[in-house]
């Protein structure tokens, strides 16, 4: 069985809202994601292909992604 934590980690990425600031449109356009809103940040999640591109695509634009 899969742990928990490692799967949770490959589907989903946490950011503080301002992070996406001019990036989420060319996200919502470049990839199947669901963004949830959680106070001051936003919870991205998709499939862990989608989630590993969409971080790659962060990562280039100066987002650091853990």
């Amino acid at each position: 069985m899969p742990d928990a934590a490692n799967l949770r980690d490959s589907t989903q990425i946490l950011l503080p809202k301002s992070a996406l600031e001019g990036l989420r449109d060319e996200l919502e356009e470049r990839f199947v994601l669901t963004f949830r809103s959680e106070e001051s940040r936003v919870r991205i999640v998709g499939s862990p292909v989608e989630i590993k591109q969409a971080s790659a695509f962060l990562a280039r634009n100066g987002i650091s992604v853990q």
